[in-house]
């Protein structure tokens, strides 16, 4: 029976029982795990055109068309026209144009700030993408931990990983990965490093370490620490302006020593290089756990006193804060995670 016909009671006894109908079979469908779909839906807004906004923020950034085209490989007019096309997908008016001048306007000013941002972004992220995907990795540490402490295991990492590249450069200042093209650094400091994930991957505690023949030197050996008296203490510059950074003093007061003048000495330019003449013979230089592993477990150094010094820095693995997903990276932070935990440190 058509309702547009019956009589008033029938249809809103109809309208009733259709309502009934509705709200059981919407209750139904609840009870089953079915949403209902809204009544009204608020149709989405189309993204803005990808090239349109790389021509509007090229143009932006040169305030010139017909440069921007050069940028990008196409004509002027190819780049007016997507400017205009964005432009009609916001509703708003980007640049101001004059003769063989263009103008960013508020609304263009702010979005081309934007847009500069997340495009040097998205390049970022690509640039990592295919390093990733070269599984070529660029690591950043100090010469010392490289030369004592890196190089001598990294051809685990190598048999593990033998499609794996690995590049090592030095330096120990600040490092910044998107300038630098840094994959990863490893950083002899007090932590704390702003932007950046950092993890402390090794302590650095420092003792006395010397060759072999002087510590059982016939007529000064060494067997306290007063001993060192009768030897040429190496000095490096790693404590210098390092609050909290053990140097000889530090050591022999801790030590108990009181008959050993701590200032005499040659200093050298870096850790490795004390180390270095340690293994020669020429005196006892202040090692650094980390560091000398190698050369006690091999015989070229001894640590002839008990006694450390413990140290306000360490050595941190330092990774760029950006979530870009990067196999390769994580398989070598991974590995240095396993060989870091696996040091013998100063247990030698």
């Amino acid at each position: 029976m058509s309702l547009r016909w019956a009589h008033p009671r029938q249809r809103s006894a109809a309208r009733q029982t259709t309502n009934s109908r509705h709200h059981i079979r919407k209750n139904n469908l609840i009870r089953c795990g079915i949403a209902a779909a809204p009544e009204a839906t608020v149709k989405p807004r189309h993204p803005a055109p990808l090239n349109a906004l790389r021509a509007f923020e090229t143009a932006a950034r040169c305030l010139s068309f017909q440069t921007a085209a050069a940028r990008l490989f196409v004509t002027p007019a190819a780049v007016s026209q997507q400017v205009k096309r964005l432009e009609a997908h916001l509703g708003v008016r980007l640049f101001h144009r004059g003769h063989r001048t263009v103008e960013l306007t508020a609304e263009g000013e702010a979005l081309a700030t934007t847009l500069g941002e997340l495009f040097a972004q998205l390049d970022l992220a690509l640039d990592r993408a295919t390093a990733a995907a070269h599984a070529d990795l660029r690591v950043s540490t100090m010469e010392s931990f490289a030369a004592k402490w890196l190089a001598p295991r990294l051809y685990r990492f190598h048999h593990d990983f033998p499609e794996l590249r690995v590049r090592i450069e030095t330096g120990d200042g600040h490092v910044d990965f998107a300038r630098d093209g840094v994959d990863v650094a490893i950083r002899y400091g007090p932590g704390g490093y702003p932007g950046v994930d950092a993890e402390r991957l090794l302590e650095a505690p420092a003792f006395p370490v010397c060759a072999p023949a002087l510590a059982e030197h016939a007529s000064h050996p060494l067997a306290v620490p007063d001993d060192l008296r009768h030897h040429t203490l190496l000095h490096d510059d790693s404590a210098a302006d390092r609050p909290g950074v053990p140097d000889w003093p530090a050591w022999l007061t801790g030590s108990g020593a009181t008959r050993v003048n701590p200032l005499p000495g040659p200093v050298f330019a870096s850790i490795y290089l004390a180390q270095e003449a340690a293994i020669a013979g020429h005196g006892v230089a202040l090692g650094l756990a980390p560091l000398v592993d190698e050369d006690l477990q091999r015989g070229r150094l001894r640590r002839p006193f008990d006694h450390r010094a413990d140290n306000a820095y360490a050595f941190w693995l330092v990774r760029p804060r950006e979530a870009v997903v990067h196999p390769a990276l994580d398989a070598f932070c991974a590995w240095l995670r396993r060989e870091a935990a696996g040091a013998s440190g100063d247990d030698c």
